[in-house]
Order: C-alpha cells, then structure tokens, then sequence
C-alpha cells in the first residue's frame, strides 16, 4: 500500500473513531446541567477516546495482515488456514461469554445477557463477511470473519476488565466501526493502486 493510501486510510480511521466515540458518550451520559467548559471538556476526553481506539484499531488490522500472510506462509493452504481461523473463532466466542460470565455474573443476571454480545458479534462478522465477498471473493469470507470476532474482542480486552456500561460501549462501537470500514476500504484501495501503476507504466503511443 502507498503511503498515500495509508494516509488517508489512517485519517479517515482517525475521523470515524473520534466520531463514534463523541456519539456514543453524548447518547449514553450527557452532561446535563454542566457548564459549557465543563462540557467541552468531556467532548475533548471523548475525542481522545475515540482517537486512542481507532489507533488500537489500526494497530490490530495491520498485525492481522502481517499474521495472515504468515499464517498462508505456515499452513501452505487457505483452506488449512481458514480451518485454523474458524477455530480461533470458536474459542474466543465463547471465551468472551465464559470469562465475563464467571467474572462478573450475580445472582438474578440472565445467562442471556451474557451470550447476547458474543453471538451479536457472530452475527454482525457474518454479515460484514458477506458483504466482503460480494465486493471480492470468496476468499475474503473466513479472513474477514476473524478480522470482524476476534481482532475486534482483543482489541476490546481492556474495557471488558472493568464491566462499565459506558465504557464497553464506548470502546466496542469505534473499534467496531474502525475495523469494518478498514475490511471494506482495504481492497478498493488496493485496486486503486493498481490502476494507477498500471497507467504509468502503459506505454505512450
């Protein structure tokens, strides 16, 4: 990828972030009867928020890219490979409702509270996945299925600690939203390089 590419990429990441983050804290705890410096201020604190998730972001897309290739690079096969994904999936899944189950779960919870985050993530990867296919190739559908579940639950470790609605929220929709906009750019961007290469070396007449 250009530097140019990877610069708009990285801004454009930056602006979703920012903006998601601002969104999500002024839906869930606005600052009613606060000052307007007061209020500014926890719009600034939401922007760092978003900013410093939408880094963690990037961060996981392009470690992912680099363990892709050498997970192709290991296994010799896609179909090895995504077999080893699938699993990968399957386990972090249920991790995700295990551990917060067992760490945090009090008497009354609903066990469904716990197994609706992870199967909604499930559910929004296979879709994203989907729409990745139909942008490229079958190919893409397990890598974009992992990148979707399991980079973003990684990403999304720190706040899971704490178990504070505002905070999980907080951090899930930027990660989120950062992720699936860079799953879905990545290829566009690539075949806009290539066509630009392409012109510049096609001979001249």
């Amino acid at each position: 990828m250009k530097i140019k590419s990877w610069l708009y990429l990285f801004i454009t990441t930056l602006l979703i972030g920012i903006i998601s983050a601002i969104t999500v804290g002024l839906i869930l705890k606005f600052p009613e009867n606060s000052s307007l410096f007061e209020v500014l201020l926890y719009i600034f604190g939401l922007i760092g928020f978003g900013a410093l998730f939408s880094v963690f972001s990037q961060m996981g897309f392009f470690a992912y890219l680099t363990v892709h290739r050498f997970g192709l690079g290991i296994f010799k096969s896609h179909r090895l490979w995504n077999g080893v994904q699938l699993v990968l999936i399957a386990v972090v899944l249920f991790d995700l409702f295990y551990l917060r189950y067992t760490s945090f779960h009090k008497d009354g919870d609903s066990i469904v509270n716990y197994i609706l985050i992870p199967f909604a993530i499930l559910v929004y990867g296979l879709i994203i996945a989907y729409l990745k296919v139909k942008q490229t190739s079958n190919v893409a559908f397990i890598p974009t299925l992992f990148f979707i579940t399991v980079v973003t639950i990684l990403e999304w470790v720190p706040v899971l600690k704490e178990n504070n609605t505002l905070s999980l929220w907080m951090g899930f929709v930027p990660l989120m939203l950062c992720n699936t906009y860079q799953i879905l750019m990545l290829h566009r961007l690539l075949q806009s390089n290539q066509k630009q290469q392409s012109k510049q070396t096609k001979p001249s007449a």
